[in-house]
């Protein structure tokens, strides 16, 4: 079985770091998130992911920024696993997954977690920011790339994660790649 890039986007919360990390395991694959390299430029402006994206909107030089660093790595000789909105498009050959979840489910889930950049005085604010980051994103890369993230026809492999465990996610994902890979 040769091995393929993989490349996983989907909603806030729906369990993308956490596939990645199995797939990195798993096969040794190098593991490449956006959602790191935004945190991190982010901090290095002095706001948040949200304001950062609204940023974006009217400052192309953001999403510049980061999406060279994905463009770049289509031609990589490692087996990569990318966890990032727009790699997908950037990385036409790999095995594209899309993984969604319920709005609700997805607050829980980053509420619940302490992750850096990403910290709300309520349930409801986590659940808000998570909602406009998400339009926020899929109207910029339409107008940006003419690419619509929600389409299921972009992607291999498109799954539910809101009342799956992640063990379950993991083991649905890496049998499509196998088979992908086959």
């Amino acid at each position: 079985m040769e091995l393929k890039h993989i490349t996983i986007t989907g909603d806030l919360g729906s369990g993308k770091s956490t596939v990645a990390r199995n797939f990195e395991e798993k096969y040794g694959a190098k593991r490449v998130s956006t959602g790191e390299v935004q945190r991190q430029l982010a901090e290095d402006l002095g706001i948040d992911t949200l304001e950062m994206n609204k940023r974006a909107e009217t400052d192309p030089s953001i999403d510049e920024k980061i999406d060279s660093i994905f463009k770049s790595l289509n031609n990589s000789k490692d087996v990569l696993v990318v966890d990032s909105r727009m790699a997908w498009h950037f990385m036409p050959s790999s095995f594209k997954i899309c993984m969604k979840v319920d709005l609700d489910v997805a607050a829980k889930r980053v509420w619940d977690n302490d992750r850096k950049g990403e910290r709300y005085d309520s349930f409801e604010e986590c659940k808000n920011a998570l909602r406009n980051r998400r339009d926020s994103e899929r109207a910029r890369f339409l107008k940006t790339y003419n690419v619509d993230l929600t389409d299921p026809d972009n992607f291999n492999l498109v799954i539910d994660t809101s009342n799956t465990i992640a063990s379950e996610v993991a083991e649905q994902v890496l049998q499509a790649y196998e088979e992908y890979c086959s």
